[in-house]
């Protein structure tokens, strides 16, 4: 349960982009995002629009490839060109999927963006605060946002309560392969499985 909501997180607040772009200020640009993403997330638009839109936006946001190469980690090494083709193919399916299936019914976030912290020139921290509800505790995030283009920023990952999600990812994926002999094409199956529910 603690890991959903994590997930939740991550996806509603990194997936979405005003058609003429954001802001190459990391700080702005995370504000940006959770400013749109309350637009969309309004209970009045449908399921599906939210869904529509969420995937747009995250395919121009997120720097899914990133993600997908760090999420197999060592592995990437043992896939020759087509597998690779296959499982880029696949990861952003599963991404996708993940979080519009989540989202969609979550509404009004509550999130300030505080401050940022310059790793180097290829990143930066973006520091921000989930408000506390009557029903939810105040929630600490940390975007890590590439910044390689400085005009055209992307969220690579996010440290919730110290949490990186990326990471979470990674373990996940080299458990599924490691449960399976080293086998990768398990992990292909796995993520097949999860996009055809």
């Amino acid at each position: 349960m603690k890991k959903n909501f994590f997930i939740i997180i991550f996806f509603l607040f990194s997936l979405t982009q005003k058609s003429y772009g954001y802001s190459s200020d990391p700080k702005q640009f995370i504000t940006e995002i959770v400013d749109e993403a309350k637009k969309v997330l309004v209970d009045s638009n449908s399921k599906e629009f939210k869904t529509k839109k969420l995937s747009e936006m995250a395919l121009k946001t997120v720097d899914i490839k990133g993600v997908a190469y760090y999420s197999i980690g060592k592995y990437r090494k043992n896939l020759n060109e087509d597998q690779l083709n296959e499982y880029l193919s696949l990861f952003e399916k599963y991404f996708l999927k993940s979080f519009t299936s989540r989202l969609t019914d979550y509404s009004d976030p509550k999130i300030d963006v505080i401050g940022t912290e310059v790793l180097n020139p290829k990143y930066t921290i973006v520091k921000s605060v989930l408000l506390a509800t009557d029903k939810k505790p105040e929630v600490k995030i940390e975007w890590r946002v590439y910044t390689k283009n400085p005009d055209n920023p992307l969220i690579r990952d996010l440290i919730i309560e110290g949490l990186s999600l990326a990471r979470t990812q990674k373990e996940e994926f080299a458990s599924v392969i490691e449960s399976n002999n080293g086998d990768i094409t398990k992990l292909f199956d796995t993520l097949r499985e999860f996009i055809a529910k």
